[in-house]
């Protein structure tokens, strides 16, 4: 698992964030040959759920923390029932680097021989005297396991985090640990000196670079890469790395890119992924983050995804575009709180934490029996979160054009562009891009 490469996108991700956290780990995969693993950082939304399903992929890998566990120090050593004789734990000792784990029939560790233990065990047979004793090595070494073992090894569950247990691990006068699964049974053994000094997961951030929307934990990560198009914000590494961030409409662009530059051919349900990710955070190429490179990924993306064989057939980008959008517009079927949570991304500025999350409609006329909901959630989130302030900004993608909602907004936040309607949500005609409209417009208050 050392050389295992994990692929990930940002906290509440998006169809961009899935998609190109998918479409690099391939590319790292096809073009140099790396072990990686496609990662998500949440829950997937209701607009990438549907895409995933009408393309017959299965979601990735949920990582939402980088601290290494056990499973990254646990040796799958070989195991012995506690009647077997301790001829065979001292062959197996000799095979293992000097222990033998007992485990019982039902899967559970009973305990671990090793020098010590049987250091114990034959003091206790032998007595003080080893010259006055009649007792022959062979008969000793014929009584069971279970009377040598150690039965008081701790054990660790495999997918807790190391650094949890730290402390328990220097109290305890043990070098060998068990590590056991959620139910108990045994799935090996770990030394204090792996678990002390833990291999560090590493890591390549797709569609984000600032620490605060990364998975936890990412300073103990190995960061090898970043690749994005947002505004920097980007974590301290050690050593150098590889730093992309284009101005571009979204990262799936840049894997369409990177993917053409190496002369490879996508499948056509990753493609289709990508391109649902491109339409999505552009909706569809209308969007102010539009670029000409944008376009000639969508074209790209669609020669690839639209082929006769695949799930996409006879779609047109338009057409496909539209569904896109349309999974994941409308609150009626949805939750205030997973409204508001499912696409926010958390900020630092000017010494004020906040976050700004999005939501998409097909009518804006649709808020109004709604707002009070939405208003509720977002202050509980803001609240949860200890941020000075939170927005929602619920953007209409037919007409292009959104309502902003302010929980505890500051007075410097008077000054937006955006003039106050009679139900107390700010009016953003125009406005559809949270990373290029919304962002910048605040910062620059913050920013003063």
């Amino acid at each position: 698992m050392s050389d295992r490469v994990y692929v990930t996108g940002h906290v509440n991700p998006d169809t961009d964030s899935i998609a190109s956290a998918m479409g690099y780990a391939w590319l790292l995969r096809q073009r140099d040959g790396l072990d990686t693993v496609a990662c998500r950082a949440g829950p997937v939304n209701q607009q990438t759920a549907w895409i995933l399903k009408r393309l017959g992929l299965e979601a990735p890998m949920l990582l939402t923390d980088a601290s290494p566990r056990f499973e990254s120090v646990t040796r799958q050593l070989d195991t012995l029932p506690p009647d077997a004789p301790l001829t065979e734990a001292w062959a197996l000792a000799s095979r293992t680097g000097g222990i033998a784990p007992i485990v019982e029939e039902n899967g559970k560790p009973y305990g671990i021989i090793d020098g010590f233990s049987l250091f114990s065990f034959f003091r206790q047979v032998v007595g003080p005297r080893l010259d006055t004793s009649e007792q022959r090595i062979t008969d000793i070494l014929s009584a069971p396991c279970r009377e040598a073992a150690d039965t008081g090894v701790p054990r660790f569950p495999v997918n807790a985090r190391i650094r949890d247990m730290l402390n328990r691990i220097l109290r305890e006068e043990y070098n060998d640990f068990f590590v056991v699964d959620e139910n108990g049974h045994y799935l090996g053994v770990c030394h204090q000196r792996g678990v002390l000094n833990p291999p560090r997961l590493k890591l390549v951030l797709v569609d984000h670079n600032e620490p605060r929307q990364a998975i936890a934990a990412l300073e103990e990560a190995e960061l090898l890469e970043i690749l994005d198009h947002h505004r920097l914000g980007n974590p301290h590494t050690h050593q150098p790395i590889r730093f992309t961030v284009d101005i571009v409409g979204s990262t799936s662009t840049l894997v369409s890119e990177l993917t053409a530059e190496a002369g490879l051919l996508m499948p056509a349900p990753l493609a289709g992924l990508l391109l649902a990710g491109l339409l999505a955070d552009t909706l569809i190429l209308t969007s102010p983050t539009v670029t000409e490179r944008d376009k000639q990924a969508a074209t790209r993306l669609a020669r690839w995804a639209f082929v006769g064989n695949g799930p996409l057939a006879g779609e047109t980008i338009q057409s496909y575009g539209q569904q896109v959008l349309a999974a994941g517009a409308g609150l009626s079927n949805r939750d205030p709180k997973e409204i508001v949570s499912t696409d926010i991304k958390p900020y630092e500025a000017g010494g004020f934490k906040f976050a700004v999350s999005q939501a998409e409609v097909t009518d804006l006329m649709t808020i109004g029996e709604h707002l009070e909901g939405l208003r509720n959630a977002l202050e509980h989130y803001r609240e949860t979160h200890a941020l000075d302030f939170a927005m929602l900004l619920i953007t209409d993608v037919v007409r292009n054009s959104s309502r902003l909602v302010i929980a505890n907004p500051h007075p410097i936040l008077d000054d937006l562009p955006y003039p106050k309607l009679p139900d107390g949500t700010r009016d953003a005609p125009g406005v559809v891009s949270r990373k290029k409209q919304l962002l910048p417009t605040v910062l620059g208050l913050l920013e003063k």
